[in-house]
C-alpha cells in the first residue's frame, strides 16, 4: 500500500510487505515511487533504501545519506531526522544509504538529496530537508493516532517513539504504521520544531558505528569483495605527463596467480583530468600478494614529459620573478599609492607554503563489476555523483543502471573528491572482462595525488604615526588548483587558493590583494579547508609580526582591526556575510583560556591565531618550548563557533582531529619536486606527526550559538600553523616563514 502523491509533495510514504512504514525524501516535483532495496522491505539483504523505517517492534531505522570520511555525518545527519520524528535515539539503528541517482518524470535527480562530502556542507545542506523528513513522518503518525482516538491532532504529542494521549497513555509508533501509510502527506512543508523543543539536536551522541570500528567489524571500501573479482596493481609513470617507452613483463608473468599484464595510456598533456592521472603498466592477478609481487618484477622504461625540468627550487624562483609583475587584481580598496607615501613605517614579509599530499590512512582503491547493462561500484568516496558520471562516460552505461555502494572511508581530506582511481578500475575491468579490485600502495598514493598548491605570499603593512594599519597588501604567486579541472575552467585563477575577502579585507581602508599564476605540471586539488590552510599561515603570522614590530599586543591588534561587531560582505564559500563580532569572540575566549596576558618566564612562548572558514569561526593558541632542536607543545587550545551544534561530541572530535592534523602538517609535511618527479614515496620522507610531537590534550571550547549551523570538518585546521609559528617566535625569537616548521626552525636555530 502506498499513498499517491501530488506534484507539490516532496516525501514518499509506503507500507512494506513486512509491515514497516517507510518515509523518504522526494523532489518538489514528484514522480514514480523510488526503488526501495530489499533491506528497506525488511529482508535485510542489501543496503537501506529510504530515510526512515518504523518496524513492527517499534525499532526505527534511519538512513545516513552522506559520505562518511571520519567527519561524523553517519551520526549527525540521522540525528536531524530522529529529532523531528521524536524518536528514541537509544533505539535508533543507522544504515548507510547507497548513492541515489535515478530518472524521474522531470529528469535526473538524487532521491536522497546532496550526498557528497566537501566544503563542510553536509550539516548546512541537511539542516532543513532532513528535518522535514522526520517532521512529515511524525505528522503522519500523529494524524493516524488522531483518527484512531477520534481526537483533534493538536491534543496529541509525541515522545521517544510514542504518541501521547491527553490522558497520559502512550502508544508506540509501530501500532500506527499501517494507518499512517494510508494517509496522504500534507501538500505544504510541515512546521519544524523550535530549538527549545530539541531533545536530540545539541545533545552529545556517540558515533553510531563506534563499536564496529573498534572491533574491526566496520566495512571500509578497501574491505569490499565480490565473487570472482581479480586484483589489479599499477606501476604509474613517475614523470609529470610522462609516457611509457617499453616494458618487459617476462618475470612478472611467472608469478603464480598472475592473470594478465598490460599497459594503459595516460591523459593527453594539458587535457582535463577526467579519468586516470598517469600512464601505467597494470598487473592483474588472483590476489593482492601476487599482483604486488609481480608488479615489483616489471622492467619499465619511461619517457619524461614536458615538465622534465620542473623542481621546487625552480618554482620558488619563478614565484619571485612573478611577484614583480602586476598579477590578477582580486581586491583594490582605497588609494594604495597615496597610502604608501603617507605611511610613517612599512613592514614586509614573505611566506612560503609547499605542495601537500592527502595521505589518507586508507589509500585509494575501487571494486568494480561491469555487466553488459549495468555496473556495481564499491569504494570510499567523497563525490559519488562524479564517480557515477565517470563510469558512465567510460562504459556508455546509463547512470541509473550504475549502482554505487558507499562505505565508511579511512579519511578523505579532499583526495576522494577526485575519482581517478575509479576510472582506472573501470579501464582495467573493461580490459579483463571480470570484476576488478584495484589496490593502491602508499608509494602510489604519495607520488600520484592531486596536491594542495605550492605558493609564495608577500605581505606589506603601512602604518601611521600611531602604528595603526592604514594599508595592507597581499600578493601571492601560486600554482592554481583549477589546473586541468574542467569544472573550474571558467573560474578565476585564484579559485580555492587565495580568498579575495579573507581577513583583514574590508577592515583596512586601503587594501590590495593580487594573484600571480605559476606554471606547473603537478596535479592539484582540494586539501582540507583549501584556500584557508593555504593563506591563513601568511596573514596570521604577519599580523603577529606587525604587533611585535610596533610593540602592540597581538590579540589587541586583531581586535582593533575587527572593530565593532558587524557583518561585512564576503563573496567566498561560507558567505555572504562575515561577522567580525563572532571572530572577535572566539579570539577573546581563546586568549582567556590560554591565559594570554600572563608573562612566561620559564622559556615557554604562547602564540595565537584566528580565522573565518566556510561559515565557522575558529581560534587556536599554543604554549610551547624549544630545547635544542626539539619542540614541545605544552598546551593546545581551540575555540570554535560553528553556529548551532547538532552533536557536541562530533564537533569536539572534529576540532581535536583538525588540530592534530594541522600540527602534523605544519611541523613535518611537504611534497617536493625534482626533475619533474615527486620525491616523497613513504611515511619515511613524508612523516606524519608522531605521538611524541603532539600535545597531551587539545582543550576544545565550543561557543554556544543560535545561528544556522555550519559544518565542522575543516574549521579546526587553518589557524594551527600560524598559532604554532607565533608561539615558537615567542619562545625563541625565531620567525618561521616557510613550512614545514621543523626543518626551517632547525635551520635557523
Amino acid at each position: 500500500m502506498s499513498a499517491k502523491l501530488s506534484r507539490r509533495q516532496f516525501v514518499s510514504v509506503m507500507l512494506t510487505a513486512s509491515g514497516a512504514l517507510v518515509v523518504g525524501l522526494r523532489p518538489a516535483l514528484a514522480g514514480p515511487p523510488p526503488k526501495v532495496p530489499m533491506d528497506m522491505l525488511g529482508e535485510a539483504l542489501t543496503s537501506l533504501g529510504a530515510f526512515v523505517r518504523i518496524e513492527r517492534n517499534n525499532r526505527i531505522v534511519v538512513g545516513a545519506r552522506g559520505c562518511e570520511i571520519g567527519q561524523g555525518v553517519m551520526t549527525s545527519l540521522p540525528m536531524l531526522i530522529a529529532e523531528e520524528l521524536d524518536a528514541d535515539w537509544n533505539r535508533v539503528r543507522v544504515e548507510q544509504l547507497p548513492y541515489g541517482y535515478e530518472i524521474g518524470v522531470d529528469g535526473p535527480r538524487n532521491r536522497y538529496g546532496e550526498q557528497g562530502a566537501g566544503g563542510s556542507t553536509s550539516i548546512p545542506n541537511g539542516w532543513k530537508d532532513l528535518r522535514q523528513v522526520g517532521a512529515v513522518a511524525r505528522w503522519l503518525l500523529i494524524e493516524a493516532a488522531a483518527q484512531q482516538w477520534q481526537l483533534p491532532r493538536e491534543r496529541i504529542t509525541t515522545e521517544a517513539s510514542h504518541v501521547i494521549h491527553p490522558d497520559g497513555s502512550r502508544m508506540p509508533y509501530a501500532e500506527l504504521v499501517e494507518r499512517a501509510a494510508a494517509i496522504l502527506p500534507p501538500a505544504e512543508a510541515v512546521p519544524l520544531k523550535k530549538p527549545e523543543e530539541f531533545r536530540i539536536i545539541g545533545k552529545p551522541a556517540k558515533t553510531v558505528d563506534a563499536r564496529a570500528i573498534v572491533t574491526g567489524k566496520a566495512q571500509y571500501g578497501i574491505d569490499a569483495y565480490v565473487g570472482g573479482a581479480l586484483v589489479a596493481a599499477i606501476v604509474r609513470c613517475p614523470h609529470l605527463d610522462g609516457s611509457l617507452a617499453s616494458f618487459d613483463d617476462a618475470q612478472a608473468r611467472k608469478v603464480d596467480g598472475v592473470v594478465d599484464v598490460f599497459a594503459i595510456e595516460g591523459p593527453v598533456p594539458g587535457s582535463a583530468f577526467n579519468t586516470n592521472l598517469a600512464a601505467g603498466v597494470v598487473v592483474v592477478a588472483a590476489n593482492t600478494w601476487a599482483a604486488l609481487k609481480a608488479r615489483s618484477k616489471l622492467k619499465i622504461e619511461w619517457k619524461p614529459g614536458p615538465w622534465a625540468e620542473e623542481s621546487t627550487a625552480r618554482l620558488a624562483a619563478a614565484a619571485e620573478e612573478a611577484l614583480k609583475g602586476e598579477g590578477l587584481s582580486l581586491r583594490a580598496d582605497g588609494d594604495m599609492a597615496k597610502t604608501r607615501k603617507a605611511a610613517r613605517r612599512t613592514l614586509n614579509a614573505k611566506y612560503t607554503v609547499p605542495f601537500l599530499a592527502h595521505a589518507t590512512m586508507e589509500p585509494p582503491h575501487a571494486l568494480i563489476k561491469l555487466e553488459p547493462d549495468r555496473a556495481l561500484l564499491v569504494a570510499s568516496l567523497q563525490d559519488p555523483d562524479d564517480a557515477s558520471t565517470t563510469i558512465a562516460d567510460l562504459t556508455g552505461l546509463a547512470r541509473e543502471n550504475i549502482e554505487i555502494r558507499m562505505t565508511r572511508a579511512g579519511g578523505g581530506f579532499g583526495r576522494r573528491l577526485k575519482n581517478d582511481y575509479v576510472a582506472e578500475a573501470v579501464m582495467v575491468a573493461k580490459k579483463v572482462g571480470k570484476p576488478v579490485k584495484l589496490m593502491w600502495s602508499r608509494d602510489d598514493d604519495l607520488r600520484h595525488d592531486f596536491y594542495r598548491p605550492f605558493g609564495v605570499h608577500r605581505l606589506e603593512a603601512n602604518l601611521d604615526r600611531k602604528n595603526q594599519v592604514i594599508g595592507f597588501t597581499h600578493l601571492c604567486a601560486a600554482t592554481p588548483v583549477a589546473y586541468r579541472n574542467a569544472s573550474l575552467r571558467e573560474r578565476p585563477a585564484n579559485t580555492s587558493v587565495l580568498d579575495a575577502d579573507a581577513f583583514p579585507a574590508g577592515l583596512v581602508a586601503n587594501f590590495d590583494k593580487r594573484f600571480f599564476t605559476l606554471e606547473s605540471g603537478m596535479p592539484r586539488g582540494w586539501w582540507r579547508a583549501p584556500s584557508h590552510t593555504f593563506q591563513a599561515f601568511a596573514t596570521e603570522s604577519f599580523i603577529d609580526e606587525i604587533a611585535i614590530e610596533t610593540k602592540q599586543d597581538a590579540v589587541a591588534l586583531r581586535l582593533a582591526l575587527l572593530g565593532e561587531p558587524r557583518e561585512i560582505d564576503y563573496r567566498g564559500h561560507g558567505g555572504p556575510k562575515f561577522d567580525t563580532g563572532r571572530l572577535a569572540e572566539v579570539l577573546r575566549r581563546c586568549a582567556d583560556a590560554i591565559d594570554w596576558k600572563r608573562r612566561r618566564t620559564d622559556g615557554r612562548g604562547v602564540g595565537i591565531a584566528c580565522h573565518f572558514t566556510f561559515g565557522g569561526y575558529t581560534a587556536h593558541a599554543f604554549e610551547v618550548s624549544v630545547d635544542g632542536s626539539d619542540l614541545k607543545i605544552h598546551r593546545a587550545v581551540c575555540v570554535t563557533d560553528v553556529g548551532r551544534v547538532v552533536n557536541p561530541l562530533g564537533v569536539e572530535a572534529m576540532m581535536i582531529g583538525g588540530t592534530i592534523d594541522g600540527i602534523s602538517t605544519a611541523l613535518n609535511l611537504a611534497i617536493t619536486v625534482k626533475d619533474g618527479q615527486v620525491q616523497q614515496s613513504s611515511f619515511a620522507d613524508y612523516p606524519i606527526g608522531r605521538m611524541a610531537q603532539m600535545p597531551n590534550d587539545v582543550e576544545v571550547i565550543v561557543v554556544p550559538s543560535e545561528r544556522e549551523p555550519a559544518g565542522a570538518g575543516e574549521m579546526g585546521v587553518p589557524t594551527v600553523a600560524p598559532a604554532l609559528a607565533n608561539a615558537i617566535y615567542a619562545a625563541t625569537t625565531v620567525r618561521v616563514r616557510e613550512l614545514p616548521i621543523l626543518p626551517e626552525l632547525r635551520r635557523k636555530l
